[in-house]
């Protein structure tokens, strides 16, 4: 098939819908949800309030967020099969497989799971939002009564406390600031798989499995445990040119650099950066901070690249003690807000995503009867 217009490998450039969620200005570095500056929301804001204006649209106002908290309070507890399954995954199993089985197990439990409608896919979203927490806290805990209580005032002192065992505030809040930068980014490889899969008209569950199955691969959200895992390899501050400085002469990549549509720098990142760099000093630990900084000017010197989101967002993690197996569910309790919210308007105004493909293969041959075929 002759296209007359150029295909584009992964399709890198192509505006492929319309969305009033995010607004990514990619020349000067901008990031808003629903109109609001990532900046502010990240200093004045709390997750559950993203969450609610992703879902909702506007900022609530107090009442309305005390109302959404006691309805996250409300849906925090995991049907019993959910449970049930929970005690039977294999302890080798890999949290990201627990996280897509359990969401798709719940779409089996709830009686809404094929109601499309717009207050039905709120109601749905809810109940993610509060049990994603929920299932980490049973898989990770399964014989500890403790983590087996939802939603208690702010998600992310539960993720906090799930991971680590820490009632700390003050690293609550920063893991806060994480799930709100992680939040939402427009039409990245989990949500257009989300998009793609609720514009068949399949439920909101079998959405966001999609998504997490998406979301798992190293070159999305696994990114930032391969940060990590480089940071553990390289040990010291010191030894980081030199390990950085062998790779790129292997033509090896650098995980954390890099974005598909941000060729300059992020505004989460700069924002991480910030928050890393204050953590560090709060702990009296620079180790994993003075570590990347070094990588970041010896990537900048050599390849002109800029870090991403998950470059420092994976010094805050190892600072906050969080286990690095755990970091890619995390952007699954966060980013679930914003599929939840693409989902939804998607549905509202569905039209079947199918885009087409450019031929390359052979021209047409006539075909060849099976005794005149050459080996």
């Amino acid at each position: 098939m002759n296209m007359s217009v150029a295909s584009k490998p992964g399709l890198e450039g192509i505006m492929a819908g319309e969305t009033a969620i995010c607004d990514i200005d990619e020349i000067h570095g901008r990031l808003r949800y629903r109109g609001y500056a990532i900046e502010d929301l990240v200093v004045h804001a709390s997750f559950e309030e993203v969450a609610y204006l992703l879902l909702h649209g506007e900022l609530p106002s107090a009442m309305a967020l005390q109302s959404w908290k006691g309805e996250l309070e409300h849906a925090a507890g995991l049907p019993v099969p959910v449970r049930r399954y929970l005690e039977t995954v294999p302890s080798s199993a890999h949290l990201m497989d627990i996280l897509r089985t359990s969401v798709s197990f719940l779409g089996m439990t709830d009686p809404e799971a094929n109601d499309s409608s717009h207050a039905a896919n709120v109601r749905k979203a809810v109940k993610l939002l509060a049990r994603i927490p929920a299932i980490l806290g049973r898989t990770l805990h399964p014989h500890d009564p403790a983590f087996a209580v939802g939603f208690r005032g702010s998600l992310a002192a539960d993720l906090l406390h799930i991971l680590t065992g820490s009632h700390d505030l003050e690293d609550a809040r920063e893991l806060d600031i994480s799930l709100m930068l992680y939040a939402e980014h427009e039409f990245n490889a989990s949500t257009f798989a989300a998009r793609v899969t609720a514009s068949t008209l399949a439920d909101l569950y079998g959405a966001v499995t999609a998504a997490i199955a998406a979301l798992k691969g190293p070159l999305h959200g696994g990114a930032n445990e391969a940060v990590a895992n480089m940071f553990q390899a390289i040990g010291r501050p010191e030894n980081a040119p030199e390990w950085v400085l062998s790779r790129l002469a292997h033509k090896q990549r650098i995980m954390g650099f890099g974005h598909r549509v941000l060729k300059h720098e992020d505004p989460r990142t700069l924002i991480a950066k910030n928050r890393a760099q204050a953590l560090s000093a709060q702990k009296q630990n620079f180790r994993w901070y003075e570590m990347a900084e070094s990588i970041e000017q010896i990537m900048r010197k050599e390849t002109g690249m800029f870090p991403n989101l998950d470059f420092y967002t994976a010094v805050v993690y190892l600072l906050l003690r969080i286990p690095v197996e755990t970091f890619t569910p995390i952007f699954v309790a966060s980013r679930v807000a914003g599929w939840c919210a693409h989902i939804i308007e998607q549905q509202d105004r569905n039209r079947l995503i199918r885009p087409r493909a450019a031929y390359v293969g052979p021209p047409p041959r006539p075909y060849v009867p099976l005794e005149f075929r050459t080996p």
